[in-house]
């Protein structure tokens, strides 16, 4: 899956003297029109464009692989603690959890070792969670359709916000949907809104958006990366509100020329839902 994600007043995305000098933040163009991330020239695509370059998406791509290990929890639960390892264009991707279960995806199935092991949120896993850390660098991908950029303001902050769609081809659920929204004065990610519709239908998702908030910004080798997540409920007119009802630390991340994605003999393919 490529897509398959209560803002205080002090929660912004803090970034240190020295990271925004190597950021090149340009003002994204807010008129409106549609767009679409396979090349079509519009105002939205240049939205998108403009994103990927203030993370420095030329850099990470430049590099094969990047690493990094998560702790993720939601609603007090540990919900994942392993490492994740990528090809930075997605297209091959490996956990490994602590536990010593393995989930590879070598660009079209996914597999789970050891073949007896209880991960039913596998598949799920190993597309959602490494499409939330690129995602910066992500947004013009094909099959990547884009709404017209609006200007909003959510407690005291000013964002430029876009709906992202996909292509039916797309992923194992192309109904998902994202609204992102790119902070004015950094002009890098801030928040994404987003559906869920694996193993579920789409008028049910939509009763629940979630957003994922990017926070704590690093520079690594040039490219800006957010080392911890916030999740929390949204809507369109209030967008984040309530508690926090999850949270991830990413840590130890790094880039590798290369990385051994193997299948273990002792694994399982994991199926796509129907």
């Amino acid at each position: 899956m490529k897509k398959i994600l209560l803002l205080f007043a002090a929660t912004t995305l803090f970034v240190s003297c020295n990271e925004t000098k190597k950021q090149k933040t340009e003002k994204i163009p807010v008129e409106q029109n549609n767009g679409i991330g396979d090349g079509a020239p519009s105002l939205s695509t240049a939205f998108a464009e403009g994103v990927e370059k203030t993370h420095n998406k030329e850099a990470f791509l430049e590099r094969n692989n990047v690493s990094f290990d998560i702790a993720l929890n939601f609603n007090g639960e540990e919900r994942l603690n392993g490492t994740f390892t990528m090809r930075t264009n997605s297209t091959k991707i490996k956990y490994e959890s602590e536990d010593g279960k393995i989930i590879i995806y070598d660009g079209k199935d996914v597999f789970l070792s050891p073949k007896d092991a209880d991960m039913k949120s596998a598949r799920f896993d190993i597309l959602t969670w490494p499409y939330f850390m690129a995602m910066p660098f992500k947004l013009t991908d094909p099959g990547t359709i884009w709404s017209p950029v609006e200007q909003v303001s959510e407690k005291d902050n000013e964002y430029s916000r876009a709906k992202l769609t996909f292509k039916n081809d797309i992923g194992d659920t192309a109904d998902d949907w994202y609204e992102v929204y790119v902070d004015n004065n950094t002009n890098l990610l801030s928040y994404a809104a987003y559906i869920v519709t694996f193993g579920k239908s789409i008028e049910k998702a939509e009763e629940a958006p979630h957003a994922i908030l990017y926070a704590n910004y690093q520079v690594i080798n040039d490219i800006a990366i957010a080392n911890t997540w916030k999740f929390y409920n949204w809507n369109k007119e209030e967008g984040l509100y309530g508690d926090v009802i999850g949270d991830a630390t990413l840590s130890n991340v790094k880039f590798m020329e290369s990385v051994d994605y193997t299948v273990p003999k002792n694994a399982k393919k994991v199926e796509a839902p129907k």
